[in-house]
């Protein structure tokens, strides 16, 4: 029996809150989350992107699956910028239609990027893309933000 998209996206949620378990280190956490994510979605990249506490006007690349990535993303460009300055999920359809998407590879067709947000800032961007147009849905979007939601807990001492 195969399970609906919301028992699914459930499951989904509940094995990655048992996949990091106890576990504090944040590195590690998202490594796991990020390796998950692409298997059970079958994605074609995904991964996170830290606000460099060196230069907090760049994003900096954090732990990912999939092929090599941009390394710095500047705030309020490309479509994790903009996530960053609105501090909003944004799920982009066909990322050859969104004004000033950064191709890190020609292969990545849509997007969904979430930010985590702690009191009232953005730490880090959840980065998803897919090999397809239109790969993602408004109830991926929901998913990210629950997950997002449970790591923004992992930067609260």
């Amino acid at each position: 029996m195969e399970l609906s998209n919301k028992d699914k996206y459930s499951t989904l949620v509940q094995q990655i809150e048992h996949l990091v378990g106890n576990e504090k280190n944040i590195i590690a956490n998202l490594a796991n989350i990020s390796a998950h994510l692409k298997m059970e979605l079958n994605l074609f990249w995904v991964g996170f992107y830290f606000v460099d506490q060196s230069n907090e006007k760049e994003l900096v690349l954090g732990p990912f699956q999939g092929p090599v990535a941009c390394s710095r993303i500047a705030y309020g460009k490309g479509v994790c910028g903009k996530s960053w300055a609105e501090k909003k999920s944004i799920l982009v359809s066909n990322v050859d239609e969104f004004k000033g998407h950064i191709a890190c590879s020609s292969f990545s067709k849509s997007e969904l990027v979430c930010p985590v947000i702690v009191n009232n800032k953005v730490v880090c961007i959840l980065d998803a893309d897919c090999d397809k147009v239109n790969g993602f849905c408004e109830k991926d979007r929901l998913m990210f933000e629950s997950i997002c939601s449970k790591i923004s807990s992992f930067f609260v001492s």
